[in-house]
């Protein structure tokens, strides 16, 4: 998709222009921090999606203890063995 809206040809004039406007120096810092950056946001989303896997078997975990509690109840409430769904 990116090869259809930009050629070879258009991709070396944005280079030319970034050397221009940032200076040889300054380029390699640039490409560094954002290689850090890229790394540091992959490393936080790994970490996120671990952290929300866990949450998510905790909270599984306590849903079904939590869910069939309140259906014992519901049912010892009522008398006939059906339990009330209260929304």
């Amino acid at each position: 998709m990116l090869a259809e809206i930009f050629s070879a040809y258009d991709l070396i004039i944005v280079l030319v222009v970034l050397l221009l406007v940032f200076g040889g120096t300054k380029l390699p810092q640039l490409a560094r921090s954002l290689g850090s950056a890229s790394h540091e946001f992959k490393k936080g989303l790994e970490e996120g999606n671990k952290d929300d896997a866990e949450s998510e078997a905790k909270a599984d975990g306590s849903a079904k203890a939590d869910g069939s509690a309140k259906a014992d109840q519901g049912a010892k409430a009522d008398g006939d063995g059906t339990a009330n769904s209260k929304g």
